[in-house]
């Protein structure tokens, strides 16, 4: 069954409409973004078509790309091991032609005729514990608990130490580089300042 602008707005409009859905979808969003999900080729152009869709333990939404832009199945990949369910399915959306001659009206109307086009609709349905566990900061990876928090401390931390690292070498390099400007410059024919001369390689930042 081909998917159509029309319901697609209808979905959108009942979605703004409605606070609770909007959080809904907030949230849904935000474990795709925790995943990494937009790290992968195309995840980004996706659009709401349907949804979200409450069960009692679930939450579903469809999304849509277009053809040429399929979202990188290996993405879906990381969500099986969540109990995210993942289904792909070529389908066709039906959109008005642009008005380029007096062919492109349907006979007797002032109404553009529509065309179909390929699309791919992703359909993904997630469990509304993790939705929660996300939500507050903490989710189940490969069996140990972490928290979101204290992994992105941990990326803080690591980054910190990197960056003092490279002080302390930028540090020791100026030292170097001040003694052997003083050196060249008790030489005939130095370089003042202790430039590096011609053959010389500039010194490693």
């Amino acid at each position: 069954m081909a998917a159509n602008l029309k319901s697609i707005i209808e979905n959108i409009k009942t979605v703004t409409e409605s606070p609770s859905m909007v959080a809904a979808i907030i949230d849904f969003e935000r474990v795709l973004d925790e995943m990494d999900m937009y790290a992968y080729a195309n995840w980004q152009f996706g659009e709401l078509v349907e949804g979200p869709v409450f069960e009692k333990y679930f939450v579903t939404c469809t999304f849509m790309w277009p053809y040429t832009k399929m979202p990188d199945p290996d993405a879906a990949k990381r969500l099986l091991q969540y109990d995210i369910e993942v289904e792909y399915n070529l389908d066709r959306l039906e959109v008005p032609v642009k008005i380029k001659s007096p062919y492109d009206y349907k006979p007797g109307t002032k109404f553009a005729k529509h065309k179909f086009i390929k699309v791919w609709l992703v359909t993904i349905t997630m469990p509304k514990d993790l939705i929660s566990n996300i939500q507050k900061g903490t989710v189940e990876l490969e069996n140990e608990q972490l928290d979101l928090e204290d992994i992105e401390e941990a990326y803080s931390e690591g980054m910190d130490e990197e960056e003092n690292e490279e002080d302390e070498e930028g540090s020791d390099e100026d030292n170097g580089n001040q003694e052997g400007g003083q050196e060249e410059m008790a030489l005939p024919g130095g370089n003042p300042g202790g430039m590096p001369g011609p053959g010389m390689g500039a010194p490693n930042v």
